[in-house]
């Protein structure tokens, strides 16, 4: 059995990956939970008693020793390194939630970490999701060759849309090199439209409804003709949590490397930088600086004040 040491409860996929852990029979489970969290004591003995969490502990430190692997789960992704960390130091694996940084300073620290021999795994599941695996293996005279992407997602533009620029990226196999934003509609429910470039000429376009949650729908143009993926969001976090699994047990698996999780980020702060300063210009990843980031302070902020109580019967 795969001991998990959890890190917040903040969001509701710990809540989520416990019910597909149960529910398939997988040989891991939460074993240890450090809150970290806005929510309220209650939830979290919620949380241990439903899942059979043997302790929970003040500090992240007092689990890492007595843990298989970390899951850092918190919204506020300025805080996953830190979090991260007592897992490092302990040789452990550490799982860090979408999105696994958001700035350029924490990608920094984080291309570190991994250079100096921590086992990071991330970060979104989408682009787990059979029906993109499915799509990749598909035979190359039935798939061909990919010329364009597109991707519908929801919600806010970083948070959730790092869902849809991953899923792209998946599928293009290729770095994104630079992003823009194209514009935004007048409607009461607002969509944001950008645009990513890969290295290997695959051009991506992805649109999000802000404040709304939305299907992730997914048409791919190839030369050989279109696919049109629809994605069953019921079925993303069995798809993580079965190539964490593999990956933890020395399986073939799919979990994507960090450097490629760091590029998704990367993209989508130039998107930001196009659209708050550039006027909509394309801003290339070899042009971010120090001060691109996504606020996760400000973030976590307003998700806790409108979080409502989930840990519960």
């Amino acid at each position: 059995m795969i001991k998990i040491g959890l890190v917040s409860i903040d969001v509701s996929h710990p809540l989520g990956f416990a019910e597909e852990i149960e529910k398939y029979c997988m040989d891991m489970k939460y074993e240890f939970l450090c809150k970290e969290s806005f929510r309220g004591d209650d939830e979290a003995e919620w949380f241990k008693n439903r899942f059979g969490i043997s302790e929970i502990v003040k500090n992240i430190e007092d689990m890492a020793d007595k843990c298989d692997i970390g899951f850092v789960q918190s919204c506020n992704w300025e805080k996953h390194l830190e979090q991260a960390l007592p897992f490092i130091e302990k040789g452990k694996p550490v799982f860090i939630d979408k999105p696994i940084v958001g700035s350029v300073k924490d990608i920094k620290k984080l291309r570190e970490l991994v250079k100096n021999g921590a086992d990071i795994y991330g970060s979104s599941s989408a682009r787990y999701c059979s029906e993109v695996q499915e799509f990749l293996a598909l035979p190359e005279e039935q798939k061909g060759n990919i010329i364009s992407i597109f991707g519908t997602c929801g919600v806010d533009d970083f948070n959730y849309g790092i869902h849809i620029t991953e899923i792209l990226s998946e599928i293009a196999g290729a770095k994104i090199v630079r992003s823009k934003f194209v514009g935004k509609t007048s409607t009461e429910i607002p969509c944001e439209i950008y645009n990513v470039e890969f290295e290997n000429g695959t051009m991506g376009t992805y649109h999000i409804t802000i404040g709304k949650w939305q299907p992730f729908r997914v048409t791919v143009m190839t030369d050989k003709g279109v696919h049109t993926l629809n994605i069953n969001s019921g079925n993303l976090y069995v798809s993580l949590l079965r190539e964490i699994y593999r990956k933890f047990t020395g399986q073939k698996n799919h979990i994507t490397d960090v450097e490629t999780l760091i590029n998704c980020t990367e993209a989508m702060l130039c998107a930001k930088r196009s659209r708050d300063s550039e006027n909509g210009g394309w801003v290339s990843i070899a042009d971010l600086c120090e001060d691109d980031k996504f606020d996760g302070y400000e973030f976590e902020k307003g998700y806790g004040e409108k979080a409502s109580v989930i840990y519960k019967d």
